[in-house]
Formats: structure tokens, C-alpha cells, sequence
């Protein structure tokens, strides 16, 4: 049942980001020119791909951290790959905040 919760979350979080990449993907193809709308629109998109991103993160990082935590308990020597884990899936994060900072005019 849980495993259904957490499909249905993640439908629900892909459905946004594709209606967000439409929406943008319509925006930066006009002209130089941008409406108040369209500012909005930026804005709304690059607020999602941080909020979003940041969300991947924070439960990629869970997950890793600790079965690093697990496995750096049984054998200690591992400690320099484990640690490189969880600084990749920190990294999701830093690939929205460069997405948002492409979207802003």
C-alpha cells in the first residue's frame, strides 16, 4: 500500500513537470518581448524546478545516507565511496537551481 501512495505522488510530480516544460517551452520560443504573463509563467516554472528538485534530493540523499551509514558500520574502509554517493544525489539539487537560473530573464 505504501509502494501505491509513492507511485501516485510521483505521477502526480511528473504530471507537473511536463505541463511546466509545455508552458515554458511556449514562452521561450517567442520573440524578445515578454508579457507579464509569460514573467509569471517563468517564474512559476523556475520556483517548481527548485522546489522539485530539492524534493529528489532530500529523498535520494535519505535513501543513500543511510545505507552508507549501514555500510560504513560494518566495514569502515569504505567510508570515501560511500560519501561519494551522497554528494551525487546532492547534485540533483544543484541542476534544478541552474535550471531556475536559466528560466529568470
Amino acid at each position: 500500500m505504501r509502494t501505491l501512495a509513492a507511485m501516485r505522488i510521483a505521477l502526480a510530480l511528473l504530471s507537473v513537470c511536463v505541463l511546466m516544460l509545455i508552458a515554458t517551452g511556449s514562452v521561450l520560443a517567442q520573440e524578445q518581448g515578454t508579457t507579464q504573463s509569460q514573467q509569471e509563467l517563468r517564474a512559476i516554472a523556475s520556483a517548481l524546478s527548485i522546489g522539485i528538485s530539492c524534493i529528489g534530493a532530500s529523498y535520494a540523499v535519505a535513501k543513500t545516507g543511510t545505507a552508507a551509514i549501514g555500510a560504513v558500520i560494518e566495514r569502515p574502509e569504505v567510508f570515501g565511496k560511500a560519501i561519494i554517493f551522497v554528494g551525487l544525489a546532492e547534485g540533483i539539487a544543484i541542476y534544478g537551481l541552474l535550471i531556475a537560473i536559466l528560466l529568470v530573464p
